[in-house]
């Protein structure tokens, strides 16, 4: 496998907006490639040191990466624990997903 990853300028505009999954109100900042693709995405509860926040944080450094090596918007999302109505269950398949509601 020879996957190239692509890089991103050192400087960046980003969006961040705030969402609930659960009990929880996370803050996700999102930046994008120039040419409009989602580059990259750091999640947060606020809770530093818990659990949740540390799990959130790795998703998204996952989810970032896998971007970054072309991986499809659409295959992370799929690829999300989902509720039997397909709604995302966790907060990397909600932020995501409200991401892609913005998408032309």
């Amino acid at each position: 496998m020879s996957a190239t990853r692509r890089r991103l300028p050192n400087r960046r505009e980003c969006t961040t907006f705030a969402f609930d999954c659960g009990r929880h109100r996370y803050i996700a900042t999102v930046s994008y490639f120039p040419n409009g693709e989602l580059a990259e995405i750091f999640l947060g509860n606020g809770r530093a040191g818990s659990d949740v926040d540390a799990a959130a944080k790795d998703s998204a450094v996952l989810a970032s990466i896998g971007l970054q090596y072309e991986i499809p918007l659409s295959v992370l999302r799929k690829a999300l624990l989902r509720d039997v109505h397909g709604k995302a269950s966790s907060p990397l398949g909600i932020a995501l997903d409200l991401i892609a509601e913005d998408e032309p």
